[in-house]
């Protein structure tokens, strides 16, 4: 009746790089929860919170032991969904300060929050199946 649940097949990378990488994931979404439950928008907690530039600080320190791995995938992923959304925000900066462009950087601002959240859901569900992320 209470057969043991199989652990996913690792790959060959070590057990605690896996950790690592859901640790990495648990960051950014702790930054989306703040920019969702606070005063800044979740573009900007994911960018600018701490817990978000920790996760990059990890992903730049600890990318060299995971490549060759399916684990690269996820810290590729995670770099480029930080630094893209960076590029876009100074997008959203630039359009905030003309008049005409303050419609569409709100519409913007939005649609970036939830690519954000999109990605590291997306990212956080393919590392619990223990594959590479698309």
């Amino acid at each position: 009746m209470n057969e043991p649940v199989p652990s996913p097949d690792l790959h060959g990378v070590r057990p605690s790089l896996v950790q690592l990488t859901h640790v990495i994931y648990g960051l950014h979404a702790l930054a989306v929860l703040i920019g969702v439950t606070s005063s800044a928008t979740v573009a900007g907690g994911f960018v600018f919170g701490l817990p978000s530039l920790i996760a990059v600080f990890l992903n730049y320190l600890k990318r060299g032991e995971v490549a060759g791995t399916w684990l690269e995938s996820h810290f590729a992923w995670q770099i480029r969904t930080f630094w893209f959304t960076a590029l876009w925000l100074v997008a959203y900066g630039v359009l905030i300060i003309t008049i005409i462009g303050i419609p569409l950087a709100w519409i913007m601002i939005v649609l970036l929050g939830l690519w954000v959240g999109y990605r590291v859901i997306c990212g956080w569900l393919a590392l619990s199946a223990g594959r590479p992320v698309a």
